[in-house]
């Protein structure tokens, strides 16, 4: 099915394509392709092992994951691993070809389900919440963070709480992660 989609693109070329990683290694040593599209559900312990194995031996390689996990641990895992674009299998028929073309240009691509907090528990960010998180995931002092906002400290840390619950966060590492998955950052 992606190589039906694919062919129906002009400026996209299949050069092959593998069900094994032990397959992949010679392919892309030999084809070098620009952009490789991968599930991270494979054989032979594949999955992150081989993101990272290939994003090491190949870090021009823009690579694209593919793949039925939704959840913002998983994909924040994915992108940490070097991945530029993550789309879910359900959304892959309308933007695949997007996520090829964004990675291409050196842009991070995020299919829309996970971006409009699908991924997120459905609960969506106040501005002031998205404020507060952008503050928080930059590292600020939260005391200063109130006062630049024109806030009480209470304020700030009642926001925070509010986003760690919407967003199911234990703490500041995982919020940063499932924000970065989510696409609110």
């Amino acid at each position: 099915g992606i190589k039906f989609l694919l062919a129906a693109e002009p400026d996209i070329l299949v050069c092959a394509e593998c069900d094994r990683p032990s397959q992949l290694e010679g392919l892309l040593d030999s084809l070098m392709p620009q952009v490789l599209i991968m599930d991270l559900n494979m054989p032979e312990g594949g999955g992150f092992p081989l993101l990272e194995k290939v994003r090491a031996s190949n870090p021009d390689l823009h690579v694209v994951v593919l793949s039925t996990h939704d959840s913002p641990s998983f994909v924040s895992t994915a992108l940490a691993f070097g991945c530029g674009g993550y789309v879910t299998k359900s959304r892959a028929n309308l933007e695949l070809v997007l996520a090829i073309r964004a990675v291409m240009t050196g842009n991070r691509f995020l299919s829309s389900d996970l971006r409009h907090g699908k991924s997120a528990g459905g609960k969506s960010l106040s501005q002031r919440e998205t404020e507060v998180l952008n503050g928080l995931i930059q590292g600020r002092n939260p005391k200063a963070l109130a006062l630049e906002m024109g806030i009480a400290d209470k304020t700030l840390y009642a926001h925070r709480s509010n986003i760690m619950r919407k967003l199911q966060a234990r703490n500041l590492q995982e919020l940063h992660e499932i924000a970065l998955a989510s696409g609110l950052l």
